[in-house]
């Protein structure tokens, strides 16, 4: 067992060492539970209700600590998607998306009702419930197969079922660890339920991003705070 000290106090100045050059920066220690966070409002939708501020907080506290460029949704205080580590912000929130949208569709009443064989291990049950809800179905629905998994043959979950639950899905925060640079990341976080937003805004398409969030009465906070350090 590892214990530290609870008084200790880390050095305000973090130092690395790359091929002989040493890198500084001031350690992060940004305050993110701060109402002000949220004060800057550029969209016509103004209102964070308490549950998405929540979420909003526990976004930003995980985009603190996660790799950049980072996105992440939140529902219902939880992460539900993180995109962390991407060359390009909207590769971001589609994979946050898409993360997103599996944690939904895990909650269908089609995967909830999954007639599974008695003392299936937990992993063979979440990686059976990853491809029957994929587009790889037949790969634990086939004949010879699905008797592995499963009592009965279950139902396949159509495309057309995937959608019509997706867009039941609503009130999810999204947090990003820097600016939205263009409006093509609200579309793509609008598809997923998104309904809050909190980023550090200062792109020069910020109009673009607000006129985005606008057409689907999105509220968005501009945070002024880039969340990573390298």
């Amino acid at each position: 067992m590892i214990k530290i000290d609870p008084t200790y106090v880390p050095e305000p100045i973090e130092r690395k060492q790359v091929f002989g050059i040493i890198f500084e920066q001031g350690r992060n220690e940004i305050k993110l539970d701060d109402d002000t966070l949220f004060e800057n409002m550029p969209t016509q939708n103004k209102t964070f209700t308490p549950e998405a501020k929540r979420d909003l907080i526990i976004a930003l506290i995980t985009l603190k600590y996660t790799q950049s460029n980072s996105v992440c949704y939140v529902k219902d205080g939880q992460a539900i998607g993180i995109g962390a580590g991407q060359q390009s912000r909207i590769h971001c929130t589609r994979l946050a998306g898409n993360k997103a949208d599996i944690w939904w569709l895990r909650q269908h009443p089609k995967v909830m009702n999954l007639p599974f064989v008695d003392n299936i291990r937990r992993a063979d049950r979440d990686n059976t419930i990853d491809v029957y809800i994929s587009e790889d179905h037949d790969d634990v629905l086939r004949d010879g197969t699905w008797q592995q998994f499963f009592k009965t043959q279950p139902e396949v979950l159509t495309m057309e079922e995937k959608k019509a639950w997706i867009a039941q899905n609503t009130k999810v925060a999204l947090g990003s660890d820097a600016f939205f640079p263009f409006g093509d990341n609200i579309e793509r976080a609008h598809k997923s339920g998104v309904e809050f937003i909190a980023q550090a805004g200062g792109s020069v398409r910020d109009d673009n991003v607000i006129e985005t969030c606008d057409k689907y009465n999105i509220a968005m906070a501009f945070t002024g705070v880039r969340l990573f350090h390298h």
